[in-house]
């Protein structure tokens, strides 16, 4: 679905709130030219207790983090970032949502020190559904191993969410949906399990469940901190530092990736392997339904992970 056919009109733009389409930057704006911005990925969901932002705090966090090895300082404190975000929300008069906001160097000069470029802000809501497709949620995906390794970070900070390296996610995504897969699994450079272009990624086997430690060039991502709370309340050992060759993959008894857009997506089949029965195994049902019965505040449980809008 494309924005303008979406019911939304608003951004919020370094402090104001501007029409949709008056939302712009100068075309010698740094980060366009250089990748030298940081964003957040955050979900609005519309729960039994009405509109509520998911571990809002924790990508707040995040977000000021991962300015900090490119000296961005954001103009703004987070009461500021909130405020601003509750209330578009509430103007684009919106249940559930997708929430981007996204800190980037501006335009003054080119060079590759932007440290004479103002800092700006930005910060969109808009509807959007199951990132991998509603029948992905049940069925699972099919994906295949990147050719494309996910970079190091001793090369750029892989804890940071940063806009220019996800040029290696766009490659990885491209590549597998131009053969046919709904989605990639990237290795690292050591050629080892690293996470998707977009999910980190989880494997179960012999009823205890595996994810990539942060070692291995991923992202810590939110809804991955999530699953492992959620699982280890549930009983299950949790190994979060792991190391996953290859291999390890297509023998999984399951697998599923995790993240704020992907939410908990099984996965079905690794490079045209089936993986466990090649439906969605039952210790990924039982993750992902107490994953459905928290955002939906059907539960008591973790309420302080949501900010009601």
């Amino acid at each position: 679905m494309g924005f303008d056919e979406m019911d939304v009109d608003t951004i919020w733009l370094d402090g104001e709130f501007v029409d949709w389409e008056d939302a712009q930057v100068h075309v010698l704006t740094h980060g366009l030219h250089y990748g030298t911005g940081v964003f957040e990925g955050a979900r609005c969901y519309d729960t039994e207790n009405g509109p509520a932002m998911f571990r809002w705090e924790e990508h707040l966090d995040r977000l000021y983090q991962s300015g900090q090895p490119y000296d961005i300082e954001i103009p703004f404190d987070r009461e500021e970032l909130t405020d601003a975000t509750v209330e578009l929300i509430q103007r684009q008069d919106l249940d559930s949502c997708y929430i981007r906001p996204v800190a980037f160097y501006g335009y003054n000069e080119l060079g590759l020190n932007p440290s004479n470029c103002p800092v700006q802000v930005a910060i969109a809501v808009w509807p959007w559904g199951a990132y991998l497709g509603e029948e992905a949620l049940e069925e699972g995906v099919d994906v295949a191993v990147s050719s494309w390794r996910k970079y190091s970070s001793s090369q750029i900070p892989t804890n940071a969410k940063t806009t220019g390296p996800y040029v290696n996610s766009v490659l990885a995504s491209l590549e597998a949906k131009d053969n046919g897969y709904t989605e990639a699994i990237l290795l690292n450079k050591e050629g080892n399990v690293a996470e998707g272009p977009g999910e980190n990624i989880f494997l179960v086997r012999d009823g205890e469940i595996y994810t990539t430690g942060l070692a291995e060039s991923i992202l810590d991502g939110i809804t991955r901190q999530t699953v492992i709370t959620l699982a280890e309340d549930l009983g299950y050992t949790v190994h979060d530092g792991a190391t996953i060759s290859r291999g390890e993959l297509y023998t999984a008894d399951e697998l599923f990736f995790s993240g704020t857009a992907a939410e908990v997506t099984p996965i079905r089949t690794v490079d045209d392997t089936e993986i466990g029965a090649g439906t969605k195994g039952p210790v990924t049902d039982e993750i992902q339904s107490k994953f459905f019965e928290v955002i939906d505040r059907r539960t008591d449980e973790y309420e302080d992970w949501f900010h009601y809008v």
